[in-house]
């Protein structure tokens, strides 16, 4: 069925009929996207009885509006308290937290915000009117164009280390060498995991993420409370702080767009997370700024980039599951599930049997962003004053609710005590100087780009050339090479112009 202007509207006017189920769908994704290990997928899981429960649009427009709104809300405490609530808001942590710092905690939230609607909206219109070439774009990235979109992301590690080259290359093998730990793609071996079974899968990425981020600041602040040391600087929320934020956005309209057609590409990719997106963007937006120098010290862009793409992936992730019927993430599984129960088969006979399903999903979307607009904005004005909360309060609340997250995504024990260890790990690296955002990408994407590369090799029958088989991929190459030498380049040329 064709997409004509008449049945857009028909969609839209059933979409904005369903706002009794995405007011609580966005309400519930921002409450459970602040709280760290608290994932959209294992919300919906829980809450699955009710959605079988409910007719098929007023379930499928629930499920979007919380996952949609669960992309958003996970910066809220990366920029606040410097501990990411999901994977893909971990960058968000990079410049947000010192805009946080140097006393513009409401800027970077209304910076997050604007970016994330902005980046959500764009999307989903963009995938109404490029559907079915972005179906294929899901079949024609393969194995091997994989591997090298996960370099991009790696080579952040490299943009890290600037400051301190051999403390960031450290730090990123080490995260490295700690997504190795499980067993191995191809004869499933157990590579140190010193006899523990909850480690056969590997490292859990909820336990990681909170014991590096959240613990570990937990701790820094116990230590600056005992021994005296100056908190962050904070002042009086505004509004004058939310339309400065406002003016940033509009100053950066560019920077909101390219990145979240950068996060819809990666979305589209199945398997492909929204933490991936999130650091390429990232990686992508230094490498192209004018003053890359900026960036890790607070710098609006680095806010930006991350967030845009995190959010252009929720409607890049149900793309292929809407046309090919492949999941592109957890959530899109869970939503698969509902779909199936109601006797809807996903897929290309989708858009022929059931095309308001079909369209309605990113059309629904769309109508969730709309409605975040008036819910979130004047939240930052208040999510702001988190800061302004002592620490002997913050910290217990702090810790609490992480190591119940930690608890909750896999309900293991084991898992508290991970956090508790990498809490250790993430407080050390810090006082040393070590970048534990270089651990993180090692630990997040080395497993990934083992488990793509070792797949490529295997279809090439061991042969590396198989790397380079591809037009895209070869493309693909060559933009990273660029990546990796235009800042080398940069710096010699402004040493010299300096000199």
């Amino acid at each position: 069925m064709e997409l004509d202007l008449a049945t857009l509207a028909e969609l839209f006017g059933r979409s904005f009929s369903l706002w009794w189920a995405i007011l609580p769908g966005i309400a519930l994704g921002l409450v459970v996207g602040v709280l760290p290990g608290f994932s959209p997928q294992n919300t919906l899981i829980i809450l699955l009885p009710v959605t079988l429960a409910m007719d098929t649009e007023a379930a499928l427009a629930f499920m979007i509006s919380l996952y949609c709104a669960n992309h958003l809300s996970g910066g809220i405490p990366a920029i606040l308290v410097n501990i990411p609530g999901s994977g893909g808001a971990a960058a968000t942590c990079i410049d947000g937290y010192q805009m946080t710092k140097k006393g513009q905690a409401q800027q970077a939230l209304v910076l997050s915000f604007v970016a994330s609607v902005a980046g959500g909206l764009i999307t989903s219109v963009a995938v109404l009117a490029l559907l079915p070439f972005l179906a294929q774009l899901g079949l024609v990235l393969r194995s091997v164009e994989m591997v090298v979109i996960i370099l991009f992301g790696l080579t952040l590690i490299a943009v890290l280390a600037a400051k301190d080259m051999l403390k960031g290359l450290i730090g990123g093998m080490f995260g490295l060498m700690l997504g190795a730990i499980g067993t191995d793609t191809v004869y499933s071996t157990p590579r140190a995991t010193f006899g523990f079974l909850e480690l056969y899968d590997g490292l859990p990425l909820v336990p990681v993420l909170i014991g590096l981020f959240a613990i570990s600041e937990a701790l820094v602040m116990l230590e600056e409370r005992f021994t005296g040391t100056p908190p962050a600087q904070s002042r009086a929320a505004q509004w004058k702080d939310t339309v400065e934020g406002l003016w940033m956005c509009v100053k950066y309209w560019w920077q909101i767009t390219w990145t979240a057609f950068l996060g819809l590409v990666v979305g589209v990719i199945p398997g492909a997370g929204a933490y991936i997106a999130s650091f390429v963007a990232y990686q992508q937006s230094r490498l192209f700024s004018k003053t890359p120098e900026l960036y890790g010290t607070g710098h609006p862009p680095g806010v930006i980039a991350p967030e845009s793409a995190n959010n252009g992936v929720t409607s890049g992730t149900l793309v292929p599951t809407m046309a090919i019927g492949v999941p592109g993430g957890s959530t899109a599984a869970v939503m698969m599930i509902v779909l199936q129960y109601q006797g809807i088969t996903v897929g290309p006979r989708l858009f022929q049997e059931s095309p308001a399903i079909a369209y309605g999903v990113f059309v629904m979307m769309t109508v969730a962003y709309i409605f975040m607009i008036p819910m979130v904005m004047p939240l930052a004005r208040y999510a702001s004053r988190v800061v302004t909360v002592p620490v002997h309060y913050i910290v217990p609340l702090i810790l609490a609710l992480t190591v119940v997250g930690a608890f909750a995504d896999r309900e293991y024990v084991f898992d508290m005590v991970l956090a508790l260890v990498f809490g250790v790990i993430g407080y050390i690296a810090v006082k040393s100087n070590y970048h534990v955002t270089s651990i993180l990408i090692g630990v997040l994407l080395g497993p990934i780009f083992e488990r793509y590369l070792l797949r490529s090799l295997r279809i090439g029958q061991g042969d590396i050339m198989v790397l380079f088989s591809s037009p895209i991929a070869n493309v693909l190459w060559a933009l990273l090479v660029i990546s990796v030498v235009l800042p080398i380049w940069r710096e010699r040329r402004l040493a010299r112009t300096a000199a």
